[in-house]
């Protein structure tokens, strides 16, 4: 069998962003550190830093004191390099983040919801944002349906959205890198990146969620999309006779006081059931919950409730959690990402 060719532009990609990663981990470094962090050759990263230097993506940031020789140079990510955008469509809201080129959020702000105007609602809005900050250079959108490769191919609610290749269609008008992401699925990564848990720990984010239930599920560093990239629609799971989770939390009563949502008994048990099915499927470290979907009684009584299908032994932590946070911190991170692999 044949070996892939690297071609010499790939390996200087490849050089370039491991040396973007290590910068942005590390805040600032030399090229010494550098090399020893990145495993890559002195002078090939003191190649690197030159080019990255002239280009504006690099910025000497000072001079170390010498043991002996020349003084080393420290280098840092120049924070004004490029821009990054992350967007998420809601039913009520469009939510736009600008990051810089070290992720830091630099703006955030809201435009009228696009879902139900469709698609030509949206690209006026990026339009306007992309021609006020021509330094965008990645773009990350979340949506509340199921994706693949780029194409939302599971919308129920908007059907103006179903079967679009939102990401081909963007990068063409744009020329700009493009992330399409289930709303889930970068929650879940945001709270990951936001909490600072393992690698290699097992989560499930649950969410009801204004366009019905949905779960994100990350597993050893990676989202678990499924063979059809349909996991975490959890809606359609069968929890009764007559009901699946949607129906059932849908049927639940449900009672709003001046501070917060009550659960009754009947949605504490849907909830618990669902609780039960990840125990035995996936056995998660930790459930995370949004923080207006359910209180910290609820979760008490959902995880003693749990014990009646499965082993308490088993039952994960419940956690609460900010989901909206959350979300804009995983499309943020996605968004950075793009940069980083850039040329």
């Amino acid at each position: 069998m044949r070996e892939a060719f690297i071609t010499p532009k790939r390996m200087n990609q490849a050089i370039h962003e491991q040396i973007r990663y290590t910068l942005l981990k590390y805040g600032d470094a030399t090229k010494a550190e550098i090399s020893l962090k990145t495993d890559i050759s002195f002078p090939t990263v003191s190649k690197a830093i030159e080019q990255m230097e002239l280009s504006g993506e690099v910025l000497l940031t000072g001079i170390d004191d010498s043991s002996g020789g020349r003084r080393p140079a420290r280098y840092a990510l120049n924070a004004g390099h490029q821009l990054g955008l992350a967007v998420y469509l809601e039913r009520d809201e469009t939510v736009y983040s600008i990051i810089n080129y070290v992720g830091e959020a630099i703006e955030r702000f809201k435009k009228p919801t696009v879902l139900k105007e469709g698609p030509e609602a949206l690209t006026s809005q990026l339009q306007t944002v992309i021609d006020r900050n021509p330094s965008i250079r990645s773009i990350a959108i979340g949506v509340p349906g199921s994706v693949r490769d780029g194409k939302i191919f599971f919308i129920p609610l908007y059907d103006k959205f179903a079967q679009l290749d939102l990401k081909s269609f963007y990068e063409e008008r744009f020329s700009i890198p493009v992330q399409l992401e289930n709303d889930m699925n970068a929650a879940v990564l945001g709270y990951h990146g936001r909490s600072g848990r393992a690698d290699h720990e097992t989560l499930a984010y649950v969410y009801l969620g204004k366009n019905g239930p949905g779960a994100g599920i990350f597993l050893n560093g990676d989202i678990i999309r499924g063979s059809t990239f349909f996991s975490g629609e959890v809606s359609f799971i069968p929890q009764y006779d007559r009901y699946n989770f949607f129906e059932a939390v849908s049927h639940s009563a449900v009672e709003k006081t001046d501070k917060a949502v009550e659960h009754g008994p009947d949605m504490i048990d849907a909830m618990s059931r669902m609780v039960a099915t990840f125990v035995a499927i996936i056995n998660p470290h930790a459930i995370i919950f949004c923080s207006g979907d359910i209180q910290s009684s609820d979760a008490q009584q959902i995880k003693a409730n749990s014990a009646n299908y499965v082993p308490e032994v088993h039952i994960p932590e419940l956690i609460i959690s900010d989901w909206e946070q959350d979300y804009v911190y995983g499309l943020q991170r996605l968004a950075l990402n793009r940069m980083m692999a850039s040329s």
